[in-house]
């Protein structure tokens, strides 16, 4: 199966194929302006250089036919993140190598100012007349006669690894058009439904979970250029959504928008994503009279896990395949882990492992420029997820976090070491690091452990004003908390005890912690975390089902 097979098995399909707004284009059309792109893109193509499109777009219908294009031609397109900015986001084209960025108009500054030696005649801007005038020629353009192959790569991935620098998951024609292939059948889905996608579209859960399944289901596919929780429903109702993906905390903002008796009055059935709070999915479901899965996957593809019925919040369910928990340094397979009476882990040191698939490397295709990773997540022919989890004693698996030093916040990706190269060039700061503690809802926060210079005391409102000022630190990397720390816990070499930090989460004492209480905003002043701050957030955890979390947090400090 390829997704060039997919999309030309459309090129007769006259139902509704994408909408944006009050624009609908039927499949037959989606085909039609994806071969119109597909030879637009082979006459740009620069012999002698990786066919590689980056594409730097929220979602506008642009997005997806580029897409389509990219199916029927063999080019292979980079998903480029708008909210990475400057050296970040120039290594990103670099090391791609992205001979072609495709963006608009709202990015196209962002773009020039971070890569400015990048051609400009290959920077093109989608919204502008000239890209009008290019296609103009290859209007009834037919799709190209050589067809991809199901190995042949569709799209390269950008993720966060351990070494804090982005790596790009190659992601091939089979395993994006199998994987949506797969969603259809656990999701039923058919010509009459209608996907709606809001989640951004360079990021793999909007490809696998929502356009590739809209495209092998023949399913309309509804634009939302990027999400709102207030225009949720409304949309729901307006476009006659009957299904949407999500990653990481979208749930948990819808439901905190203003409840109304009406809200199950929608046609909305089915809801699939990841990260949902086990609370949040429950809540979802019940106030809006829907079916919500949430599944466990990465972009890489290397592990799978089925639910089981009536298994509780928090599980990811039973392993796909010979996926086993491991004490990464011993590689010995971990025990069960233990309760006490009030449900806290007796044992986490012994039962939480790395997940690793010991059958091979699942759909995991590797990284693009990158044997050294690609390596490093193969050795000994097994895929070492990088995620920790434990395991109960009926077999059942909950995640626990992430080995390496990568975050997950709002369902973002990114590396913890780009943004302690940041925080260092602070005039006041000696030493920093960051690391991901767990979020009440759903994945990460941020949380930087700052040593200060001699004689200087931290000053939040300016360091709050510091960090807007940055050219290169993106809104989501901006740390919820932040510890001043006398001194930090390293090994014999110097190297700080990041796992320890993460552990120790908020219980720091004696050292403080400053942070930006979620329930006034994301840019509210940092302030003084107390201990009735403790309290309320740890509730948090429990009104969202994700109190086995706090299990895996020490208490000393």
């Amino acid at each position: 199966m390829t997704l060039d097979a997919l999309l030309r098995e459309r090129a007769g399909d006259h139902s509704a194929g994408l909408r944006d707004e009050d624009r609908v284009w039927t499949w037959a059309e989606v085909v039609a302006e994806s071969a119109r792109r597909a030879a637009l893109l082979r006459a740009l193509r620069v012999e002698g250089r990786p066919w590689h499109v980056g594409v730097m777009l929220e979602n506008v219908p642009e997005f997806p036919l580029l897409l389509g294009a990219a199916a029927l031609s063999g080019a292979v397109i980079v998903g480029l993140n708008p909210t990475r900015v400057g050296t970040e986001l120039a290594r990103d084209i670099d090391h791609t190598d992205c001979s072609l960025v495709l963006t608009d108009a709202a990015h196209l500054e962002q773009l020039r100012n971070a890569a400015p030696d990048f051609p400009a005649d290959r920077l093109l801007c989608v919204d502008d007349p000239a890209w009008a005038r290019a296609l103009e020629p290859y209007a009834g353009a037919e799709p190209p006669v050589e067809r991809p192959g199901v190995e042949d790569t569709f799209m390269l991935i950008l993720t966060s690894g351990t070494t804090g620098h982005p790596k790009a998951v190659v992601c091939s024609q089979g395993k994006i058009a199998g994987q949506g292939a797969s969603v259809v059948a656990m999701e039923r889905l058919g010509g009459t439904d209608v996907a709606y996608c809001a989640m951004p579209l360079f990021h793999s859960n909007a490809v696998v979970t929502c356009w590739a399944p809209a495209l092998a289901a023949g399913a309309e596919l509804v634009l939302r250029r990027r999400f709102s929780a207030s225009g949720f429903l409304p949309d729901v109702r307006r476009f006659g959504v009957t299904y949407a993906n999500y990653v990481g905390k979208p749930l948990s903002y819808i439901l905190a928008t203003p409840e109304r008796p009406d809200d199950a009055d929608n046609p909305l059935t089915r809801v699939f994503g990841n990260e949902g709070g086990p609370q949040d999915v429950e809540r979802f479901a019940r106030r809006f009279g829907c079916t919500v899965r949430d599944g466990f996957g990465s972009t890489e593809g290397g592990l799978s896990f089925s639910p089981v019925p009536d298994m509780p919040p928090g599980a990811l369910g039973r392993p796909n395949g010979d996926i086993r928990i491991l004490n990464p340094d011993t590689r010995e397979q971990c025990p069960p882990a233990a309760f006490d009476e009030a449900g806290r882990m007796t044992n986490p040191e012994a039962a939480v492992g790395e997940l690793v698939n010991v059958g091979g490397a699942g759909t995991f295709e590797g990284y693009y420029n990158n044997a050294a990773a690609t390596a490093q997540r193969m050795r000994d022919g097994w895929y070492w997820s990088g995620d920790l989890a434990y395991r109960t004693e009926d077999g059942l698996v909950f995640f626990a976090g992430r080995t390496g030093e990568w975050l997950r916040v709002g369902g973002e990706n990114f590396g913890a070491t780009p943004v302690a190269r940041i925080l260092s060039r602070h005039p006041d700061v000696a030493v920093a690091t960051v690391y991901g503690v767990p979020d009440e809802a759903a994945g990460d926060q941020a949380m930087a452990a700052l040593v200060l210079r001699e004689g200087a005391t931290f000053d939040p409102a300016a360091f709050a004003d510091w960090l807007e000022a940055q050219p290169d630190l993106s809104r989501a990397w901006h740390p919820r908390y932040i510890r001043i720390a006398e001194a930090l816990p390293q090994t014999s070499t110097n190297k700080i005890l990041t796992r320890v930090l993460t552990r120790q989460a908020w219980h720091t004492a004696p050292d403080p912690i400053w942070w930006r209480d979620p329930r006034n905003g994301a840019t509210t002043p940092y302030r003084p975390f107390t201990e009735s701050d403790r309290k309320t957030l740890e509730t948090a955890f429990a009104d969202r089902g994700r109190t086995h979390i706090l299990s895996l947090i020490s208490r000393e400090g």
